[in-house]
């Protein structure tokens, strides 16, 4: 069995594509993934699953969603070892000891082209930072996640692949869950 967390981009954000996480978890099972664990109102699920290709059950729950609700939602998903990863090479964290609140992780649907990647640089006049991943981009963002313009929309832009942004904590409570079930 394999352990994935999987999180949905841009569900119940401003009464927008409204999924409850308690239907979440009841289509996750009925398309057969198990030990199915919600985490907060924002699409994040941590799952069971005997497939070795998170590109098919990526294919499965967005299929499934659109078919139940009526919408399309992107869903990233990374396997537990690829969570530990993360958490573990963080250069903010491991390198300069920032403040874990201002810290956060920009996931890619999928890695960009090089070329993609040439043209990203933080907007003139921007404090905070990045450094990016294979298919992640770490944040600091000193004054808050609220207030940068390294949002989703400027990486989904540069990039030209779907991105969501999670916080530093809901990173590590994931991992948590996903090793502790």
């Amino acid at each position: 069995m394999n352990t994935y967390i999987s999180m949905l981009r841009g569900i119940n954000v401003s009464g927008q594509k409204k999924i409850r996480m308690a239907e979440l978890q009841r289509l996750y099972e009925a398309s057969g993934l198990v030990d199915v664990v919600t985490y907060i109102q924002s699409g994040n699920v941590v799952f069971d699953s005997p497939e070795p290709d998170a590109s098919k059950l990526r294919e499965l729950i967005e299929g499934q969603i659109e078919k139940a609700f009526g919408f399309q939602v992107s869903v990233f998903i990374r396997d537990a070892q690829e969570f530990r990863w993360i958490i573990d090479s963080n250069p903010f964290l491991r390198q300069r000891n920032e403040d874990p609140a201002k810290l956060h992780v920009t996931f890619l649907y999928q890695a960009p082209s090089p070329a993609a990647w040439d043209t990203l640089s933080v907007p003139e006049g921007e404090t905070d930072e990045f450094v990016r991943g294979e298919k992640e981009i770490f944040l600091f963002c000193p004054n808050g996640y609220g207030t940068t313009k390294l949002s989703n929309s400027f990486f989904e832009r540069k990039l030209g692949v779907p991105a969501t942004t999670r916080n530093w904590r809901t990173v590590n409570v994931l991992y948590d869950i996903a090793i502790k079930r």
